[in-house]
């Protein structure tokens, strides 16, 4: 009965051992993932807690959940602020797809796919250039799997959707903006002379000091003065160019007005070639020679096809081939 219980505990350990073999799972690949994050506009940046860091944590999240798989969060950043989604001129992604290329980068993972790219066609040569180096990407609020049919098509018309919205943004602004230039608001940038931006109103009012600076200008091109004596006439009067402060207290002075540029073309260069000489008659004669012989060519073509076909005698080709050549020639001089 010992003996026969002895036997039974040894084939049991020998069952679990065997079980646990079998229940050991390989060791998962290490999955480096890059987090990628993107707001359109500066607002917000300065806080301690933006919507960069936002993304980011969300990100770290997921990426913490799929440990078991292997995967890993890089330490670096790669953060656009202040960036518009309408194109693919951004430092970090730029910065990111030279990681991509040299191989640092397994899956990127983003807070939603718009934050990638918002145009359709930017986002197909992404995506080309995640698969041609074998680089995964995953959103983390959007349940994406882009290896078979239906994932891409959910994908696309995802991608679809967000540059309409960025378009039909685009075009809200613009018709917010047109309605405010026809009420006389101002939009920003830089002043004109004559000029001050109105606070209170919201649009520009007139500079006395600086308009008749303005009035000259105008009358003296009323009155058929070049640009040059125009320009002249206020570099004797010592006045410059638009002197403002910005809203945030930084004093942008005037310059002194921008004189007439040089033309790119010197005076030399419009001088007639035979008025200048330095072998100018041998390079209209090499200029002319050429076009005689490419003329003499084609007409020796035709001439050679008709004595091929028995209508014009061998020596009559020379003589024709040389009558071109002089008739070119002095059709040149």
């Amino acid at each position: 009965m010992g003996s026969y219980f002895l036997t039974c505990v040894r084939v049991g350990s020998k069952a679990v051992a065997s079980s646990r073999e079998t229940l050991s799972m390989p060791e998962a690949r290490l999955v480096r993932c890059a987090i990628y994050a993107r707001k359109s506009t500066e607002e917000g940046l300065a806080l301690p807690f933006n919507s960069l860091d936002a993304q980011r944590e969300w990100a770290e999240a997921y990426i913490a959940s799929q440990r078991h798989m292997g995967w890993t969060a890089l330490e670096r950043r790669y953060e656009d602020g202040g960036y518009t989604g309408a194109n693919l001129e951004r430092p970090a992604l730029r910065a990111l797809m030279e990681d991509i290329e040299s191989g640092q980068v397994d899956c990127v993972v983003v807070y939603k796919v718009d934050r990638l790219s918002r145009s359709l066609l930017d986002f197909a040569r992404l995506i080309g250039a995640f698969e041609e180096h074998g680089v995964s990407l995953v959103s983390v609020t959007q349940q994406l799997n882009t290896t078979d049919s239906l994932g891409r098509l959910t994908l696309n018309i995802l991608l679809s959707f967000a540059q309409f919205e960025r378009e039909l943004i685009a075009e809200r602004t613009r018709d917010k903006m047109r309605a405010a230039r026809r009420k006389g608001k101002w939009l920003g940038g830089r002043p004109i002379l004559g000029y001050d931006v109105d606070p209170e109103q919201g649009g520009l009012k007139v500079n006395a000091g600086e308009a008749p600076r303005v009035r000259f200008i105008f009358q003296q091109i009323a009155e058929g003065k070049s640009a040059e004596e125009v320009l002249d006439g206020l570099a004797r009067r010592g006045w410059t160019t638009k002197q403002w402060t910005s809203r945030s207290g930084r004093d942008h002075r005037g310059s002194s007005f921008p004189g007439i540029r040089s033309g790119s073309i010197s005076p030399e260069r419009d001088v007639p070639r035979e008025a200048t000489g330095c072998g100018t008659s041998l390079q209209r004669r090499t200029r002319r020679d050429r076009r005689c012989r490419a003329l003499a060519a084609g007409e020796c073509r035709r001439q050679r096809m008709a004595y091929l076909r028995g209508s014009e005698p061998a020596e009559q080709i020379e003589c024709e081939r040389a009558e071109t050549q002089r008739g070119t020639s002095r059709t040149e001089d």
